[in-house]
């Protein structure tokens, strides 16, 4: 089944199911558009620290990640040194996998030379945001030809932990397209969204 019906009637997507938390952002989060650069460069890292592991890992680590990588403020992240990467190294609050920490300082630094290049990050990604449905009727895919894309461009910048997986789970989340299964109720709101949505430019 791609949907269930929650304790209070409501039809949403089957995976938020298992959690409270997980179906708060599911309402309140998931596929809704966002141009606001640190909740971008946040969603972006945290996917990449999402690797290999569940997204309900990360939803819970995810007040101790701001905590460590000062809210994902890309500016002052990219200031980062190797005390920094020993400290988070130890933080048992996030996932302590020493690539993917200086991964992700790395990426702030190129959040910066995008931000010089495109004027914002959000004006980057929106740039990416498919003009038509790629998924050939496909309710579930991981990746499309514009998350490959999305990817391969970004590590020609010198982005890492960008995979087309990634970028895919990235631009569900922040609503560049709308995945949210056809009868969830939520479906509809984040059409709407979307509709009242101009893309920056």
């Amino acid at each position: 089944m791609n949907t269930f019906t929650g304790n209070d009637g409501q039809v949403r997507c089957a995976w938020c199911a298992s959690d409270p938390e997980y179906i708060r952002y599911h309402d309140e989060e998931w596929g809704y558009p966002v141009d606001d650069d640190r909740r971008l460069f946040e969603k972006i890292c945290l996917e990449g620290f999402q690797s290999g592991l569940s997204w309900w890992t990360i939803l819970q680590k995810r007040e101790n990640f701001r905590a460590g990588f000062a809210n994902f403020d890309h500016h002052k992240m990219a200031r980062f040194d190797e005390a920094d990467v020993e400290r988070l190294v130890q933080d048992a609050g996030i996932v302590r996998h020493r690539g993917k920490i200086e991964a992700v300082i790395n990426n702030a630094a190129r959040a910066i030379e995008m931000e010089t290049e495109f004027g914002s990050l959000a004006t980057y990604f929106w740039s990416f945001e498919p003009t038509q449905d790629e998924k050939d009727g496909q309710l579930m895919v991981a990746t499309t030809e514009t998350s490959k894309r999305l990817s391969k461009d970004l590590k020609k910048r010198g982005w890492k932990l960008v995979g087309p997986t990634t970028c895919y789970a990235f631009m569900q989340a922040m609503g560049l397209v709308n995945d949210h299964m056809p009868d969830c109720e939520h479906r509809q709101k984040a059409k709407r969204l979307r509709e009242g949505f101009t893309p920056p430019a």
